[in-house]
């Protein structure tokens, strides 16, 4: 979630993973991936780096996580993810020991 402020000065707080598309025009609109256009005060570098301060909090977090063997399987099921990515000889995740 990233802190935006509208046109008129209020500030509000926006999943930042719907963001379709950002651009400068010369205000800068989100458009989000249900179709709803959003016009903030942010530049585009502001909005820019306020996803991917948000996005390295979140990296940073899941390999905190990460550090204990258990939870590596926690994080894949969450993310409907095989955390073996296939690759061929490597145990079943069950299998992962702590």
């Amino acid at each position: 979630m990233i802190e935006v402020t509208r046109l008129n000065g209020n500030t509000m707080t926006i999943n930042s993973d719907l963001i379709k598309i950002a651009e400068a025009s010369p205000d800068t609109m989100l458009t989000l991936i249900h179709g709803e256009k959003l016009i903030v005060r942010e530049s585009l570098e502001e909005i820019t780096e306020k996803v991917l301060r948000y996005r390295a909090r979140l990296l940073a977090a899941v390999a905190h996580e990460l550090q204990h063997p258990e939870a590596i399987v926690r994080v894949a099921g969450l993310s409907s993810l095989d955390p073996n990515n296939g690759i061929p000889g490597s145990e079943p995740a069950a299998a992962v020991q702590s």
